[in-house]
C-alpha cells in the first residue's frame, strides 16, 4: 500500500507486491540486481530503479531519535556501534576501520533495556570512533534532554555523566573486587543491545554491502522502518 500511495496507478512491469518483494529480497538476502532481474523477468536497470524507489519510500517513514524517545519513553537506553562492511569505498582512508581491519561504515544502534530496537543512525565513514559518531548524531544531547540515561561500552568513555560505561583497568594494575563486579554487571546488562545488533545483521546487506557507502544511510533508515513494524 505504501508503494501504491506514493506512486499512484502508474503502469509498471512488476506489480506493487512484486516490487515490495524485490526490495525485501535485496535487503534481507542481499541478492544481486542481476539475480533479482532474472527472477522477476526485468532488466537490471529496471530492477535497480524499483529497489531504489521502494527503499527510499521506507526510509522516508523512519522516525528521528527525538520522536522515538518521546513515543517510547524508556527508563534507560543502550547504545553501541557496529561496522557495516562495504565492497565499494569512497575515501579509502576514511572508510577503513583500524579496529575491524576492514572497509565499511559506522552505524550507531540504540535499544531499550530489553533489547527492543529504538533507533539506527545514518552511516558515517568506517574510521569514525563510536564516541565521535554519537556526538555527531547528537545522541547524548538528545537523550539528556529527554531524561533517558545511556548504558554503553568503553568506547564511549568521556561522553559525560549521562552515559554509564565500564572503567578501564589502571595502567600496570588490576581492578579492585568492587570495580570488577561493577564491570561484570555492566557487561551482563549490555547483552540485549549485542543481541539486537546480531538480529540486525540477519539483514544480509548489513553484513557485507555491495552498494556505495553513500547509500547506506538510506538503507539503515529503511531497515529501521521495517524493524519498528515488527
Amino acid at each position: 500500500m505504501l508503494i501504491v500511495t506514493r506512486e499512484g496507478d502508474r503502469h509498471c512491469k512488476v506489480r506493487p507486491s512484486g516490487r515490495a518483494l524485490m526490495a525485501l529480497a535485496y535487503l534481507r538476502r542481499h541478492d544481486t540486481l542481476a539475480q533479482l532481474a532474472a527472477g522477476f523477468r526485468v532488466s537490471v536497470g529496471t530492477a535497480h530503479a524499483y529497489v531504489t524507489r521502494v527503499v527510499a519510500h521506507l526510509a522516508e517513514r523512519a522516525p528521528g531519535l527525538l520522536k522515538v524517545l518521546r513515543e517510547t519513553d524508556p527508563d534507560f537506553a543502550q547504545l553501541d556501534g557496529t561496522l557495516v562492511e562495504c565492497d565499494r569505498v569512497g575515501d579509502g582512508r576514511a572508510d577503513y576501520s583500524h579496529k575491524h581491519k576492514r572497509h565499511g561504515a559506522n552505524v550507531q544502534v540504540m535499544t531499550d533495556s530489553g533489547g527492543r530496537l529504538l533507533w539506527i543512525s545514518p552511516a558515517l565513514p568506517g574510521r569514525t570512533h563510536d564516541l565521535t559518531a554519537a556526538r555527531h548524531h547528537k545522541i547524548i544531547r538528545i537523550c539528556e534532554r529527554q531524561g533517558v540515561p545511556l548504558l554503553a561500552d568503553m568506547a564511549y568513555i568521556g561522553a559525560g555523566d549521562w552515559v554509564t560505561t565500564a572503567k578501564r583497568r589502571p595502567a600496570g594494575g588490576v581492578h579492585d573486587p568492587t570495580q570488577r563486579t561493577l564491570n561484570q554487571g555492566l557487561a551482563i546488562a549490555r547483552a540485549p543491545v549485542e543481541r539486537a545488533i546480531a538480529h540486525l545483521k540477519s539483514w544480509r546487506i548489513l553484513r557485507h554491502a555491495r552498494c556505495s557507502p553513500n547509500c547506506l544511510s538510506t538503507i539503515t533508515a529503511a531497515l529501521l522502518t521495517l524493524e519498528r513494524q515488527r
